[in-house]
């Protein structure tokens, strides 16, 4: 009995995890799919060249990403999908962007609506949070022993900031229009980074502890779980003590 228990937990472990990758794979080649759409070369095309990234680094086979592709091209449905975004105010006036994927506008901003309404949140109009942000692009970088030069580099080809943290990571900041050229240069000299994307960085953040910082997860949580939500960003920090 004590072995079949142990493999009874076993497989539903597995099955856990394996329908979490089911989800994370299926929101990834949804926003390939969709990003196709802008062009399907992806050199000139930064959507597409973030969601192969992002599809690989996930471990999705490389076969489904070009299948995805190929199909793409002949097939109209992947057009009903669209990207939205969605701004408002969560607890404490915290600011929170929402990019979705979704074939249902409707649809999507009823759902989020619903969770901020019961979270003690706003969904407001666009442009009521954004301008609390900066697009850019970011590369993040292991502690590297050429650390120096890839920063002067980084500056030689554009980046608008370069930053060394607290774990002597590397983080530069470029402007969207010079991510991939930036992106590219830096590769080529042997410099990969660990993340790379467009984002929107807050200017500022707001702290929650305790109480505060236990209600504003279980907010994001609910907006995460959504099937349209493509990413999150948020001024908020919390803290766990």
């Amino acid at each position: 009995m004590a072995g079949h228990s142990k493999w009874a937990n076993i497989k539903r472990k597995k099955l856990i995890v394996d329908a979490k990758r089911s989800k994370i794979w299926t929101r990834i080649m949804r926003e390939l799919r969709v990003a196709i759409n802008f062009g399907n070369n992806p050199d000139t095309n930064i959507k597409l060249r973030l969601a192969i990234e992002k599809a690989l680094n996930a471990n999705i086979p490389k076969n489904n990403i070009l299948r995805a592709m190929q199909k793409n091209n002949s097939n109209t449905t992947n057009k009903n999908y669209t990207e939205v975004r969605y701004e408002g105010y969560g607890i404490n006036g915290s600011a929170i962007i929402i990019d979705c994927i979704t074939n249902n506008r409707m649809r999507t901003v009823s759902e989020i609506r619903n969770i901020f309404n019961k979270n003690g949140g706003n969904l407001s109009k666009e442009g009521s949070v954004s301008f609390m942000f900066k697009h850019c692009g970011q590369l993040l970088f292991s502690p590297n022993e050429k650390k120096f030069a890839l920063l002067d580099l980084a500056l030689e080809k554009g980046a608008e900031d370069v930053l060394i943290d607290k774990d002597d990571k590397i983080i530069i900041i470029t402007p969207p229009s010079k991510f991939i050229e930036i992106k590219n240069s830096l590769e080529i000299l042997g410099f990969k980074s660990e993340f790379s994307g467009i984002l929107m960085k807050p200017h500022t953040n707001i702290v929650f502890k305790d109480d505060e910082a236990i209600k504003f997860k279980k907010f994001l949580n609910e907006l995460k779980k959504l099937h349209d939500v493509k990413k999150i960003y948020t001024n908020a920090v919390t803290l766990d003590l």
